[in-house]
């Protein structure tokens, strides 16, 4: 099994263990499990960053690695990862999903700045609507 896959597989394993403490109500186990399921993806995506003919498994890895970033609460990585995914050719619909992502994190920061204040449920209710 290739470096890249091996790493993808223990993460994916990692994230799906983390949901189910989440489940049990171990927020504390899920945490710890999420932020080791985005370290082993974020490893697998920097395998594969320079790749770029190696899509959709290049987008693919930094979509998940930003996600569980997000997640994490590691705003800056997700960005970062956002931003190597979509500097290479990821097809139409991840890059789509990347850059949902990147609105996701950055549309709070982004009203406030501006003076709008937003609560979380309008926030949700919004990035639900766009969907």
């Amino acid at each position: 099994m290739s470096q890249i896959k091996e790493k993808h597989t223990v993460a994916m394993d990692l994230a799906e263990a983390a949901f189910v403490a989440k489940l049990r109500g171990d927020l504390e186990e899920a945490s710890q499990l999420t932020r080791q399921a985005f370290e082993k993806e974020q490893e697998a995506a920097a395998l594969v960053a320079h790749q770029l003919d190696a899509e959709p498994t290049r987008s693919i890895l930094h979509r998940s690695a930003a996600t569980l970033a997000i997640d994490c609460g590691e705003l800056k990585a997700a960005e970062r990862l956002i931003a190597t995914a979509l500097s290479g050719n990821p097809p139409e619909e991840i890059a789509e999903e990347l850059k949902d992502l990147f609105i996701q994190i950055n549309l709070r920061p982004y009203l406030e700045r501006r003076g709008i204040d937003v609560d979380n449920e309008q926030i949700n209710a919004l990035i639900l609507k766009s969907k």
